[in-house]
This record gives structure tokens, sequence and C-alpha cells, in this order.
């Protein structure tokens, strides 16, 4: 029945027409003037004579809330140059200049709280791409880059150095905005055009006015844009910008220990370091990084996961971040970069230890453009270096250095060519790591010393981009020592060494290991109405690539069907309304049938512009090669979930949004989760936002252990689970403070707190059962031990204990960082952070005061003192 319905998925996506593209046309154009150097002061007032030179543009139309109609409030926007860089000049007139929402902010940070503009350019003109440079009406400024051709599809990274003022009057208010021609990169050819397009949002009215509106029921960008023409005998510049920075801190334990010879009670650091960003041609740019410091990084949320999975954590640095998207295929993840600079592998043990919490990046590089031709290049590469635990022994003076982690080499290559003038695309990727690892070093039994990926991935956009056909295929491949091989082969993604596994042939002696993974979709993304996407997955029972990037499930083979019928017009009673029904299915390549669910939601905006939407999920029985941690498939029960959230408008200066959830399954597991989010502006200098969370469940099949001795039916072992009683409370607590739009504080803390308590201990029943036998009820006996409550199981003519695993967790992250661009591009960070947490076996329901005592719970405070100073050279 599987083949039969790959079959009939193939032949549907050979059954398409080859439905042809359209071809945009740019009627309107805009002239930017040649004006003197220094002719034009950058303070928001559009005094000088020399906008008096450029041509306004003004015919603006909306998009929001009436698509066509004219805006309700003028707007003027100029352009001039000289010979270093772009000036646009902006004038909204408003109706009412004492209603203008302009709370202060810092970069990036007004959302659609604060009155804006925004300019996007497109200065490659290929259609495709596209710089944005924004400014509130307060004076902050906004900038991202579109890498897709899709207003949404944004690079938040993209952190260039420019200027803009802004100034409020009678009239409404004014914009100046300064954009240095090294910060763009464009072809180098006598005269420019570029692709132009210009966004004024207006909160108080709900109001977005477009030069050139792209329709809500399509998904486009800059293959819509104007063109912006007038600009010559401008050269690219080398771009070479150079970044040394200064980084001092101090560390400070709490609980310490006068004996401890790593402690001193300040622990003071210092380091220097340089990032700099070198123009290669008009079209790529090199970015480098030298002892990188990442030290003002906000914390990852508190959790406690007892899945087999780790949790994937977004990435935070910046160098990173900025332009991954060059870095990746489209639709299966390669790379997770948080690998690079990871916590050492390596443990060491000691009466008292100095380990290292991430691998030091010794330096990293990374190239990255557009070409002429069409075609996109990302190139990373890294060297982290060998990292040592120190440990100490009482009564010893001798330190000794165990090795955590390796010296290791990174590196990922992607090429993407674009083609016809709907923008399909086709794309490559290589990447791997080598480990400089000898069979001697213990880490060699840990850790592969070289692992590789490779990949294709393409999109067919027909019919003017209304549909889109893609897909991707990935091979893996790991290198090493057979103990680190096998090591990846009885992972949670893997488990290959399943006793009731038969497809696949689990071998503790390779010391090589290939995989493979292909994934495709087709897809409706345009129309008035209705939408679909139809996704097939096939992630090989060998695929691994844990190594450089992220997989959870291996062996899947995966459909993954949705439709979703929308209405955007204005109605009687909503602004907008969408429903979408989507389903995912899963089976191994052994025929298993793994997990599935059939999800709908509804998304409704209303008149008012609040949102409310509500979603529920249908869960059928299934199994699972996760729950017992490599033992036999263990059966998943029936069950459902729904959920409700609400929220007021995004332009509120007091905004609220809710949600919650609930739901159950045939084995009496159970489970609530609320939420809240809260953020308000008492003043205009400072915004506070709060999120409480709040969970508790009752979970019928968590892994406990897996002993031997067990009965012929679980393959001679004792696969051990109990129910748990699990309650969480968390929130989320942020205070911004701004001082003028280039100096802030920024306040982030979150107090957690969760417990957990296990009874009704037993062990599995039977292969693929959801049954178990219950210790004391079904079979045997249990008694719980004192003082330290571990459960003592005689059943079967055996006798064992468990130890007692229940918790209660209580942690408290926080940040504080004082940033001040002190001058364009040179920043200033004062941080402050704090990291308590406390663990006790008691297992008693938490409630938010048990998070608050958060703060209590013993920890670590660090200072750092970091400052850059940005010197363009060329």
């Amino acid at each position: 029945m599987l083949r039969v319905g790959v079959c009939l998925w193939a032949a549907f996506l050979l059954s398409v027409p080859a439905l042809g593209a359209q071809q945009g046309v740019q009627a309107h154009q805009a002239m930017a003037a040649r004006v003197d150097d220094g002719s034009i002061q950058l303070d928001g007032e559009l005094s000088e004579q020399a906008w008096q030179r450029a041509t306004p543009i003004r015919d603006f139309v909306q998009k929001e809330p009436t698509e066509g109609a004219a805006p309700t409030d003028r707007m003027e926007v100029r352009f001039v140059y000289e010979g270093n860089a772009l000036y646009v000049g902006a004038r909204m007139y408003s109706q009412d200049p004492s209603a203008i929402q302009a709370p202060l902010g810092g970069r990036d940070q007004t959302d659609d709280v604060a009155e804006h503009i925004l300019i996007s350019l497109d200065t490659f003109l290929d259609r495709r791409t596209a710089y944005t440079f924004g400014v509130t009406a307060s004076g902050a400024r906004l900038d991202h880059f579109h890498p897709q051709d899709q207003e949404n599809q944004r690079d938040e990274g993209f952190n260039p150095v420019w200027g803009a003022r802004t100034q409020v009057d009678a009239e409404g208010w004014t914009a100046e905005m300064w954009i240095p021609f090294t910060q763009l990169r464009f072809n180098d050819q006598d005269e420019q055009v570029w692709g132009l397009n210009i966004r004024r949002f207006i909160p108080t009215l709900e109001e977005e006015d477009y030069w050139i509106v792209v329709p809500r029921t399509e998904r486009a960008w800059a293959s819509r844009f104007g063109d912006l023409h007038g600009i010559e005998g401008i050269r690219p510049s080398r771009r070479v910008e150079m970044l040394p920075f200064v980084v001092g801190s101090s560390r400070m334990n709490a609980n310490r220990n006068a004996a401890n010879p790593f402690d001193d009670g300040r622990n003071l650091k210092s380091r220097v370091g340089l990032d700099m960003k070198l123009g290669v041609g008009p079209n790529l740019t090199l970015d480098a990084t030298l002892n990188p410091d990442f030290g003002q990084v906000e914390a990852d949320p508190a959790e406690v996961n007892l899945t087999a999975f780790p949790t994937r954590f977004p990435e935070r640095r910046q160098f990173f971040s900025e332009g991954s998207q060059l870095l990746n295929l489209r639709i299966i993840n390669l790379v997770y970069t948080r690998r690079i600079g990871a916590p050492p592998a390596g443990r060491a043990s000691g009466d008292f230890v100095d380990a290292p919490q991430t691998s030091r990046i010794l330096g990293a590089a990374k190239l990255t453009g557009r070409l002429p031709s069409g075609t996109s290049i990302g190139v990373l590469g890294a060297l982290t270096d060998e990292s040592f635990a120190h440990v100490a022994t009482i009564g010893s003076p001798l330190i000794q250095d165990v090795r955590v982690a390796p010296r290791a080499g990174w590196g990922v290559a992607r090429v993407q060519q674009e083609f016809g003038s709907s923008g399909s695309s086709f794309g490559f990727l290589v990447g791997g790591v080598h480990r400089d690892l000898d069979p001697a070093n213990p880490l060699a039994q840990l850790l592969v010393r070289d692992a590789a990926v490779a990949g294709t991935d393409g999109l067919l956009r027909l019919k003017g981009g209304k549909y889109e056909m893609g897909w991707a295929a990935a091979l893996s491949y790991v290198g090493g020592e057979a103990a680190a091989v096998d090591r990846l082969q009885r992972s949670s993604s893997q488990y290959h060494q399943r006793p009731d596994r038969t497809h696949d042939v689990y071998d503790p002696t390779r010391e090589t290991w290939p995989g493979w993974g292909v994934v495709t979709t087709f897809s409706k993304v345009q129309g008035l109405h209705w939408l679909f996407d139809m996704q097939m997955r096939f992630d090989g029972p060998d695929l691994e690539m844990n190594s450089l990037g992220q997989l959870n499930d291996a062996d899947q083979i995966s459909p993954r069907p949705s439709i979703t019928y929308r209405e955007t017009r204005p109605g009687k009673y909503f602004r907008s309304y969408q429903v979408r029904v989507n389903s995912r299915q899963g089976w191994t390549f052994g025929n298993e049938y793994q997990e599935g669910n059939v999800d709908a939601n509804v998304n409704l905006t209303w008149l008012s512009f609040w949102q409310t939407s509500f979603g529920m999920t249908y869960i059928p029985r299934g199994s699972s090669f996760s729950l017992t941690r490599g033992g036999p498939l263990m059966g998943k029960p029936r069950g459902w979930r729904t959920s409700a959230n609400f929220s007021n408008p995004n332009t509120s200066q007091t905004r609220v949004s809710m949600g919650a959830s609930a739901g159950m399954d045939e084995l009496e597991g159970r489970s609530v989760d609320a939420n809240l989010n809260l953020s308000i502006r008492p003043v205009p200098r400072l915004q506070l936002s709060v999120r409480p969370q709040y969970s508790r469940s009752t979970e019928p099949q968590q892994y406990v252990t897996t002993l031997s001795g067990g009965r012929i039916e679980t393959f001679g072992s004792r696969y051990i689970f109990s129910y748990i009683d699990r309650s969480t409370w968390s929130t989320q607590l942020r205070a911004n403070f701004v001082v003028t739009p280039n100096l802030t504080l920024e306040t982030y803390a979150e107090p957690f707190a969760a417990s957990g308590r296990y009874y009704d201990h037993g062990e599995l029943l039977a292969p693929r059962s959801r049954e178990r036998i219950t210790y004391g009820k079904d079979a045997g006996s249990q008694s719980v031990l004192q003082p330290d409550g571990s459960r003592r199981i005689t059943v079967g003519g055996s006798a064992f204990t468990l130890a007692n695993a229940d918790f209660n967790v209580r942690n408290f992250n926080s940040n504080v960082v004082l940033k001040w661009e002190w001058r364009p591009g040179s920043t200033l960070y004062l941080v402050w952070q704090q990291s308590r947490s406390a663990r006790e076996t008691i297992g008693t329901h938490v409630g938010a005061d048990d998070m608050f005592r958060s703060v209590n719970a013993p920890g670590t405070n660090i200072l750092l003192f970091k400052t850059s100073f940005w010197l363009p050279v060329g």
C-alpha cells in the first residue's frame, strides 16, 4: 500500500503541466539627482537647497486596510547622491501630527508599534534580492536583507553602517537617510539602475502605503519593484572594514570553595580579537573573525528535556546567522552552525574540575554574495581549538590537563543558480568537519574523525510563481574508529541496535558509514482562495548528519499534504481568515507505521484587527523506536489536542496575546498549557514585557531505564517505564530603556521552575504493545526505600532497585546589556549575566512562588566589558 501511495505521488507530479512563466513589467520610474559633496547635513530637516534638485515620488497607494485606495495622508520621497553616498529625504504628512505614534526604540526593535518608512533597493537589478533601510518617526533605524523574492523573507542579521535622522513638526514628520555606497553591493557600470520600492506604515490607522503594491494573494517582492535611475559615475569600493575589539570579564561563583585552585573569586579574563569585512569584487563579501567573542549573546530558555532528542536552539551569533540562507539546502537541514563551538564531548572528573563551557573558535571566515549571472555563493570555514579540562586533587599540588575536545576544521560551500523569469533555482552544497584525532586519543572512541554531507536542491516556479515544485537530495558520510561510528548508530536518531529491526544491518565494527535522503514538494503558493502543499520525505535508514547538521528521525518515509482556504478581502465580520488542514504520516523503510496526525487550524483577523486562532489535532495509534531508547518498537496511544489563541492588533502600544491548549490520550495521559504575553510602554522610552507560561501534564510512557534479566518476549531485557506527573512555571521578563536610538539598556530575565513525579512503574509487555506490566498491580511488588526514595522491585524471582528520579528544578537566567554605538559602526557593551540553578528529588508540584524563588538559588555572575572600533579602510 505504501508503494502504491508513492507511485501515485510520482504520477501526480509528472502530470502537472509545464505552466509558462510570466514576465513582470516595471512601469514606475524615479530619478536620483547628483549634488555636491557635503551639501546635505544629516539632521532630518530637509532644509538644504540640494533637496529641491530631486523630483519627488508622490504616487503611493494603500495595501492595507483598503487595497488599491489612495493613502489617507500624502507623502513625498526624494533621492539625491554624492560621490560616496545615497541620501533619501522623505516628507510624511499627517492630518493630526500630535497622534503620530513614535515610541523610542533601539535598532530593529520597534516592530509595527512605531510609524516608519522603509526604502528597499534591488541594487543588482536581478529582481530577486533587495536591501531595506528604514527609520521610525522617533529616529530608530531599521534594516534587513531580502535574500529571495518574498517581502516576508528577511535576513535580520544584515547590520550595515549608515545613518538616519527624523523631525516631527506641524505638518507631520520628515526623515533623512545617509547610505554609504560602501555598504551596498552593485555592478561595476557607468550608469546604475536599481530596483526600488517604498513603504510607509501608519499604526494609528493600521495603514500600509506602497509605491508598488504586491497584491495580498501573491507572493513576490523585488520582481515587482519600480526603477531608480540617475545614479552615474560611482564605482564599487574595495569595501574593506576592520573591527578590532577588546573584551574583559570577571566570573564570580556562588558557594566558592577556597581550596579550589581554579576559582580565586574574581576569575578575571581578557582577550582581543578582530572582525573584518572585505569586498571581493563588486558582488562578493568576505567576513572573517579571529579569536571571536560571543559573550553578550542571550542565554537559551531553561527547560527539562526528558525526551530522547536534544532541543534545537536558534543561532544567535550574528557572524553565523547573517547570510545563513546561503549555507543550507532549502528543505533538508544539512548545516546547524551551533555545532561549531559547541560544548566539548569529553568529560573529566576529580575533586576540582575547570572545564570549558564551549569549544574555542580560533577563527572563521565566510564568503557570500550573488553574481550578475544570478549565481549565489556561500562558503564558510572555521577552526576550533583543542580544549582541556584542568583537574586538581585535594592534597596534591599537581594540575592534570584532560583533553575534552580535539582541534577541528569545519567547512561548508553552497552554490545556487537562478534561471528563468520567475526565479527558479538549482543548487548544491558540500560540507564537512575533520577532527584531529589519532586512534590512541580516548576522544577517538567518542567522536568520528570525519563527517561530510553533500546535497542538491531545486525550485521550479511555474506560471509566474503561482506554483512551485521543489526537491532536495542529500548524501551523508562519517568515518572514524569503530567505537565512534557505533556510538552514532546507537544514537537517538538511529537506534540501529533495535532487537526487532530487520530491514537494515547493524554493524558495530564498521568504520565508515554512508547514508542518503530525498524530499520532494509541489505547492500552490498564490491564488485568491485555495492553496496547497504536498511534501514527500525519504530519510534513509543510514542518513546521519548530526556531526554538522541536526536530524532527529532517520529511517522514515513521510508524506505531508496540506490544503488551505483563505479570504483576504474584508467582509462583514472579518478582515481576513484562513482554514488549513494538514497531515503528517510516517513509516520506517521496514513498512512499520510510526506516527501520524491530522491538524485543522482556523485563523481569523477581525475588522478591529484583533486576531483569533483555533486548532484541533487528532493522533492515531502508532509506534515508536525512540521510546525504548534502542529497544523494540513500542506502541503509542490514540489521542487528540486542541488549542486557542487570541491577540490584539500588532500596532497597539499595549500588546496582549494569550493562548491555551489541552490534550489527552487513551492511556489517561493529559496535558494543559497556558501562556500570556503582555507588552506595555508606560513612557515612550521604556518598554516592559512579561510572558508567563504554565504547563501541567501526565505522561503515561516515560522511559526510566533498561535492565537485563527480562522475559524472552522482550529479548531478555526489561524496558522500564512509568507515569510521570509534570508541572512547569516560567516567565520571560524584558525591560528595554532607550536613552537615544544609539544608546539602550536591555534587560532579560527568566525565572523557571519544574517538577516531575514518577509513579506506577512497569515494564514493556511485548514489542509494539502500548501496554506494560505494572509492578505491584499486574505482577511482583514495589516498595519505597528511605531516606533516598528509591524503589525496590521484586518480580519473577528477581529483585532490583530503581533510583529516585523525582525532581524539582529551579533556574534563573538573566542578561543586562548596556549598548552604546558611540560612533557609526563602533559599539560599547557593558554586560551583567546571571545563571542560577537548584535541584531537589522531591517531585511536588511547583507554583509561581517556586519560579521566583529561583532568584535565590546559587549560581554564577559574569561581568563583561567589550568595545569595538569600526575602521573603514577603503
